[in-house]
């Protein structure tokens, strides 16, 4: 930024095991979500290892990381990133698109996962004719369409009440029952209830959870 240089992660040295359900949190600007980009093959360091699944994400082309996502990863986002002018069931198929996969098998899928998270009879809706509850449990569908390995969560609570949070926490913690990997940056403490690693950073650091919780106490400055 300008002469300055900021370091949105700064010697992050993490591993993350397999079948893990793993909460990141830390305030705005501390580099949650830059660290969730990275591991998601979305974003690209300027220094360091990312190895995801025994593979080097760092080193692969735009079209091995598109190839390893569509594979390997989810995402759920806070906004939802459905497209409006799709179905909810069109939305959830979109994915499968780029897999070589027939319209039918698509459709037929796209019911079976709506089914699963409650919105079977909702299908011909629209984005705009669903609450942000439902328009979240459509992103979970969709993140679950091509079979991933890892499910990657940037504040999937974070626009929504705190019931329909509540229900998505749930369903992201049965994922992880499921035998998914399953990665959520978030403010949201509600979450490390389902937690079984946490993750602190502040700053682009990854910090202690007694530092955190004593940086969060610190009084707001004038």
């Amino acid at each position: 930024m300008g002469g300055t240089t900021v370091r949105a992660l700064d010697g992050v040295d993490i591993e993350i095991p397999e079948h893990t359900f793993t909460v990141v949190m830390g305030p705005s600007g501390s580099g949650k979500s830059s660290l969730l980009y990275l591991l998601g093959g979305l974003d690209r360091p300027t220094a360091g290892e990312i190895i995801v699944n025994s593979q080097r994400l760092d080193l692969m082309d735009e079209n091995a990381l598109a190839l390893f996502r569509r594979k390997t990863m989810g995402f759920i986002f806070q906004s939802f990133n459905l497209v409006s002018s799709m179905s909810a069931l069109e939305n959830v198929a979109f994915p499968m698109q780029f897999a070589g996969i027939t319209a039918s098998q698509r459709n037929e899928k796209s019911k079976v996962l709506l089914t699963q998270v409650g919105l079977a009879d909702r299908s011909d809706h629209k984005p705009s004719e669903l609450s942000g509850g439902q328009q979240q449990r459509v992103a979970v569908a969709r993140a679950l369409i091509n079979d991933p390995l890892l499910i990657l969560a940037d504040e999937p609570t974070g626009n929504l009440d705190s019931q329909s949070g509540t229900t998505v926490m749930q369903m992201l913690a049965d994922l992880h029952k499921a035998g998914r990997t399953v990665l959520v940056v978030t403010h949201d403490a509600r979450m490390t209830r389902f937690a079984t690693h946490k993750i602190f950073l502040l700053d682009g650091r990854v910090v202690s959870e007694s530092e955190y919780q004593s940086a969060a106490l610190q009084p707001l400055q004038p």
